[in-house]
Parts: C-alpha cells; sequence; structure tokens
C-alpha cells in the first residue's frame, strides 16, 4: 500500500511541476542583456569604463554612445543610431546631460527602461537650463566657471573642473578630464524636449548626494516626478559613475532584471 500511495504521490508532484514550471519561468524572465551608456556634456563616453568593466564581467552586452554635443537633435540622433543596433530590449543609461538626450530617444521600441545617473529628465516642452535655474547649483552660482568660445561652445574652465565636477576622483584623473573635455553647443541645454519616455517606461535613478554641477534636489524632483526607483549615494561627486562604479552598476543591473 505505501509504494502505491509514494508512486500517487510522485506523479502528482511530477503534474504540478509541469503545470507550475512554465509559469515559474515567466514571473522570472532572464535579465536584459543590452545596455547603452550615454555620457553627460564636456565629457566622452571613456568615463564609463568603469562601469562597462562591471557590467560586460556580469555578462552584459555593453555599449557607449559619442554623441557629439553640437546640437541636442544631433546627439538624439547618434544614441538612436546605436539603439538601432541593438539586438533585442535594451536598458538605455544617461549621466547628467545624457538624461535629457534618454528621455527624447528612450521612446525608440528596443528600450524598456531608462537609468538616470545625476541626471536632467525634462517634460515635453522643459529644458535643463531653466529648470536648473529654478534649483541652482553650485556650478550656477560659481562665477566664470562656464567658458564660452566665439562660436558659442561651452566648456568648464579647466581650473574649477576638478573642484565641482570630480572632486572625489584622483586629482590626476579630474585633471585629464578638464583637459580632454568635450565642448557642448551652448544650445543642447536650452533646447525644449518633445517626448518624454520616462512617462510610458520604468526608470530608475541615482541621486549624488555632493553634486555640484546638478543640484541634488532637482535630481531628487526629477526622479520622484516620474516615479523612479531612486537610490542616493550621499558622499558621492557628479563623477559618480567613476568614483562609485559599484554602485552605479549595480542600479543598471537591478533595472536589468525588473525592466518588463
Amino acid at each position: 500500500m505505501k509504494v502505491f500511495t509514494d508512486n500517487v504521490s510522485m506523479v502528482v508532484a511530477l503534474a504540478v511541476a509541469l503545470i507550475l514550471g512554465p509559469r515559474a519561468v515567466e514571473a522570472s524572465p532572464a535579465p536584459i542583456k543590452n545596455i547603452v551608456l550615454v555620457h553627460g556634456a564636456w565629457v566622452d563616453g571613456s568615463g564609463w569604463k568603469p562601469v562597462y568593466d562591471i557590467l560586460t564581467n556580469e555578462g552584459f552586452n555593453v555599449t557607449m554612445v559619442q554623441e557629439p554635443e553640437t546640437s541636442f537633435a544631433a546627439d538624439v540622433a547618434a544614441t538612436k543610431r546605436v539603439l538601432d543596433l541593438q539586438d533585442g530590449p535594451t536598458i538605455l543609461v544617461g549621466h547628467s546631460y545624457g538624461g535629457s538626450i534618454i528621455t527624447e530617444a528612450g521612446v525608440h521600441p528596443n528600450v524598456a527602461g531608462l537609468v538616470y545617473v545625476a541626471a536632467h529628465a525634462p517634460d515635453v516642452g522643459e529644458d535643463e537650463a531653466a529648470l536648473g535655474k529654478k534649483t541652482p547649483s553650485v556650478l550656477a552660482k560659481t562665477k566664470g566657471a562656464i567658458e564660452k568660445t566665439p562660436d558659442e561652445l561651452t566648456y568648464l574652465n579647466p581650473v574649477e573642473f576638478p573642484k565641482l565636477f570630480a572632486p572625489d576622483l584622483p586629482r590626476e584623473r579630474a585633471d585629464f578630464s578638464a583637459r580632454a573635455q568635450v565642448l557642448a553647443a551652448a544650445s543642447v541645454f536650452s533646447t525644449p524636449l518633445t517626448a518624454a519616455a520616462w512617462k510610458t517606461k520604468p526608470s530608475w535613478g541615482i541621486v549624488a548626494g555632493h553634486d555640484q554641477i546638478i543640484n541634488p534636489d532637482l535630481e531628487r524632483w526629477y526622479y520622484k516626478r516620474a516615479k523612479s526607483h531612486t537610490t542616493e549615494i550621499g558622499p558621492a561627486s557628479h563623477s559618480v559613475y567613476e568614483s562609485h562604479p559599484q554602485e552605479v552598476a549595480a542600479v543598471i543591473a537591478d533595472a536589468a532584471r525588473h525592466a518588463y
């Protein structure tokens, strides 16, 4: 009798497993593998190297956008061009001004989720320059920190750059970044957005607690409005993606696991 009972139990257990197995798989899909990283103004994609190394070691397919910073439209187009090359769902990540870019470019069908890293996240019709004036940063209050060429390209004064942009990086690295700046057209900061991907796609936000380029309170406001899953890295500067790559990579990986 016991053998018969055991056999019945095994059959029932097998039947339950066959029924629930597919449902369990559906409930816990594999992480999204494609990640696209968009840099902010005055820097380039090389700053993502620490985050790139961590994510690629975890098995993600990571690509950096090298937007030209010559116009907002050109930067969005550069991002969409890279998104076109992805073979499926993608997590789109933006730092600083890159947040405005991913907000506009994130309507791309390959984008499954957005990650804002010490970034702007305007709405349709808004621009980051106007929003920044309402919640000014240390940079905005530092006279002469932003320089401009005769043809309306902007850059941070190389003397001020390490103190404002990257005070928590090794001085040698901060000085190199200051001298390797990509000049950004002044117009990129004041171009109103025509799309806001955070309205229809899940988002994650990282607040850099000691950010002097964007006021941390503005970052908090952006992410609260977008209903983003928010992480605050208290001691981090605007260069949080370089100074705290483990924490930043962890948020991006979390987005890849849950952006469905």
